[in-house]
């Protein structure tokens, strides 16, 4: 079952990712930056499995998820930070590709073989396609990018790193496939913790700001016998993945979640919600100093918005300057009808001081040290300021 109309919560790794395994909003979970940890008492999809019998282990490969800066690891029982290469042409090895993480991945797999018996949670996060988007050569040929007359722009080169991740992630599910009984009691689960801006907007990357480019996440769930087959056009937010996984697995979802449970959707074809009002949040980058990490979630915040049908309405906090967009007309966000911030909605308003209280909260109770060794790493894979 694929979604047409999926997005992420925060346009950001760390903050989208603990998002989609507590079920909660970054200002809720405290970790609204790269290098800021989540809470250490947040219930997550993860630890509900955990304690239901599951083996969990998850294999990441980008310096933002090292559970010394996240938190993330503390949720599973097996925990691979997979750093054995040099993205960014710098002197650290801070991330990995694909190739690496599909490696670790299957080897895991054949180990969990030999207790076949319990069931399992394997989490696998691709750190490709991301900047420097670099130029994946044996794939460019099949997307007819021609390689070594003149420079490859930066969007062929992201294709390629699409093409490459695909491939991989293809040898992952193969393995699974080869396993009748493995495929058929498998739940996968695909999905990304936030777009790619290429331009739009005069503005490549993500993580500033709250235009679609960086919203948009694909999300499917595969279940053969389970798992009905079509596609959903209504609205998702990636909180939804740890309600719905719960959900497939017939486990009670807790009461904290904020995510929509789609089980109902997915297995039986029951009418989709399509009213749900999706809110957003969008905060600066890296926080690279244990100076700045004692105020770093309220001044980290750059933007909020709010979705209700096909109306989006964004706030830039510093500038105080607001944008209103009808996504249906308009689906590039191209032609504000508006840009007062005296115009600001009642819901918009309602929404900000949530999340504003939220961050003051988590930065008076949540203690946040950077290490010299992360503030580094941090700054030479780009994602400082």
């Amino acid at each position: 079952m694929r979604f047409t109309q999926a997005r992420t919560v925060e346009p950001l790794t760390n903050p989208a990712l603990c998002s989609m395994f507590t079920s909660l909003h970054p200002h809720e979970h405290g970790a609204t930056r790269n290098g800021l940890r989540l809470r250490p008492d947040a219930t997550s999809a993860a630890r509900v499995l955990d304690r239901r019998g599951y083996r969990t282990a998850a294999f990441v490969g980008n310096w933002t998820l090292r559970n010394g800066i996240s938190g993330l690891g503390d949720h599973f029982q097996r925990y691979d930070e997979v750093f054995s290469r040099k993205r960014w042409f710098g002197i650290f090895k801070g991330e990995a590709t694909a190739e690496d993480l599909t490696e670790a991945s299957l080897a895991w797999l054949a180990e969990h073989r030999e207790d076949h018996r319990r069931p399992f949670l394997l989490w696998v996060h691709y750190v490709e396609p991301h900047a420097p988007y670099r130029l994946q050569e044996d794939f460019a040929g099949r997307l007819g990018i021609p390689v070594g007359k003149s420079e490859v722009s930066r969007q062929d080169r992201y294709d390629t790193e699409v093409a490459f991740t695909d491939h991989q992630v293809g040898r992952l599910l193969a393995a699974i496939e080869r396993d009748p009984s493995l495929a058929a009691n498998t739940l996968i689960v695909f999905s990304a913790d936030h777009g790619e801006s290429l331009g739009e907007h005069s503005y490549w990357g993500h993580g500033r700001n709250l235009y679609e480019p960086t919203l948009r996440i694909p999300l499917g769930f595969v279940w053969p016998g389970k798992v009905r087959p079509g596609v959903v056009e209504a609205p998702a937010l990636n909180i939804d993945v740890a309600s719905t996984v719960l959900g497939l697995a017939g486990l009670p979802v807790p009461g904290a979640f904020r995510g929509y449970d789609w089980t109902p959707v997915l297995t039986r074809g029951a009418e989709p919600p399509r009213d749900r009002v999706m809110l957003f949040q969008a905060h600066k980058g890296a926080v690279l100093s244990a100076q700045e990490a004692k105020s770093a979630r309220r001044k980290g915040l750059l933007e909020v918005a709010v979705l209700t049908g096909s109306r989006k309405e964004i706030f830039r906090i510093g500038e105080k300057r607001r944008w209103l967009f009808d996504l249906l007309k308009d689906p590039k966000e191209t032609r504000s009808l508006g840009v007062r911030a005296a115009s600001v909605s009642a819901g918009l308003r309602t929404w900000m001081a949530s999340v504003t209280k939220g961050l003051t909260a988590s930065d008076r109770v949540l203690a946040t040290q950077i290490d010299a060794e992360s503030a580094a790493k941090l700054r030479a894979l780009g994602y400082a300021e």
